[in-house]
């Protein structure tokens, strides 16, 4: 799922891992607008905020939409380093690390009244690390997959969807059919399971509060967990042959 690159990869690898993902970005999402009133997961609207606050000349808000663009990019940024560091050495677990600061940053939010103290800034902290979270998740997911899977950005996949779902009119071929309903099949799973993982996350964070992350991180270190049970099922079969 994180492992397989290039030719090793197939569909059912990114067909996993974009279900799971999209889980934890859905919840992660409802989260932060739930207890912070703050989108994680993406950056177009903070541009559209931070223009609307510098046109009201509301110059503090302003710079904290700003710095949230730039708390997603620095997640972003970081997992590219991390990986590209880490795949130089050891290039079949260079997703571990990625993955371990997001569970971190998740639980640490999640733990964050018990953690911080009751201040202003606290909101802007919760919704400062949950977005280097997702920029740092997009990224590794993103590079992972190719460019092939993305968790959290629903306005491109609605847009390529459209795209694919006009050329089944148009394409006849059968090989043509089979990639682009698997393609069609691929962005319907993403986008449910952002769905689904928002309607669940508000129910959790009903009854549990910011003890709702819970549920992504452990999603996440099933990820992990089932990533390396996979890997040794592979290696120990080959070994058989």
């Amino acid at each position: 799922m994180f492992r397989h690159r290039g030719k090793g990869r197939t569909y059912s690898h990114n067909l996993k891992l974009a279900s799971i993902l999209s889980w934890v970005a859905g919840l992660v999402n409802i989260t932060g607008v739930l207890a912070v009133s703050t989108l994680t997961t993406n950056v177009t609207g903070h541009f559209a905020y931070f223009s609307e606050q510098l046109f009201v000349k509301n110059y503090k808000m302003a710079f904290i939409y700003l710095l949230y663009i730039l708390f997603f990019l620095l997640g972003a940024f970081v997992s590219g380093v991390i990986m590209e560091w880490a795949s130089k050495h050891k290039s079949h677990t260079s997703y571990i690390i990625p993955l371990s600061v997001e569970i971190v940053i998740v639980l640490f939010v999640g733990f964050s009244p018990e953690l911080l103290s009751d201040s202003p800034s606290v909101p802007l902290i919760i919704s400062s690390a949950l977005l280097f979270a997702m920029g740092l998740q997009n990224a590794l997911v993103t590079r992972v997959s190719q460019s092939v899977v993305r968790t959290t950005h629903l306005t491109g996949l609605f847009t390529d969807l459209g795209i694919e779902l006009s050329q089944l009119i148009f394409h006849r071929e059968k090989g043509k059919r089979i990639q682009l309903n698997k393609s069609i099949f691929l962005k319907l799973m993403i986008i449910s399971c952002f769905f689904l993982g928002g309607i669940i996350g508000g129910f959790f964070y009903h009854q549990f509060q910011l003890k709702a992350l819970l549920l992504p991180a452990a999603l996440l270190l099933f990820a992990v967990w089932y990533d390396k049970l996979l890997f040794r099922y592979y290696y120990l079969r080959r070994k058989l042959r």
